[in-house]
């Protein structure tokens, strides 16, 4: 918290661009520096506990491109859909190889840890992408589902369902506002 200014007023007006959604995560600076207000918490758990969700490791196996598309839709907030996620991610991986759908998964890995305030941890985010992509996969999966959603479901539902289905549609307008 800031201390009110000289006069005795409102502290200052947070500057930056708001990361994590605006929850209180946080400002980046323009000049390079983020300011984290969330402590660094760790992961729910291990990145090689795979089997801890025995369904969503089969999944992964077989067709990543489905958990990743499914973590995608509820990093993004439903701003993506899960298909068009899964789509891209199985069409970059066709097209380029594993190596560049490694780089694109580990993007999103970095923006779930920014929103949950997670660790970095074993090793760098792209590192635990290139070297375990489908155990990282798994683990931002069961990090989501701990942390309430349904993740078959998609973000939309997820909302309605925790009794957020306002916080997804624009505001009202009174009748008595005009531009």
């Amino acid at each position: 918290m800031y201390p009110p200014n000289a006069e005795g007023g409102a502290p200052p007006a947070a500057t930056g661009i708001p990361i994590n959604g605006g929850g209180g995560g946080g400002y980046y600076e323009g000049g390079g520096a983020m300011q984290a207000q969330t402590p660094v918490a760790p992961w729910s758990t291990g990145l090689f506990d795979c089997f801890d969700d025995v369904e969503s490791c089969c999944v992964t196996w077989l067709c990543p491109c489905i958990t990743f598309g499914q973590v995608a839709e509820i990093v993004d907030r439903g701003s993506t859909s899960c298909g068009v996620s899964a789509a891209l991610y199985a069409l970059i991986i066709a097209l380029t190889g594993s190596g560049f759908g490694c780089i694109y998964s580990c993007f999103y890995r970095s923006k779930l840890r920014a929103q949950y305030g997670l660790q970095e941890s074993p090793c760098p985010d792209c590192c635990v992408h290139f070297c375990c992509e489908f155990c990282a996969l798994c683990q931002e999966y069961r990090e989501l589902k701990n942390r309430g959603f349904e993740m078959s479901i998609g973000w939309h539902a997820n909302m309605e369902r925790q009794g957020h289905a306002a916080a997804t549609m624009p505001p009202q307008m009174h009748a008595g506002m005009t531009r």
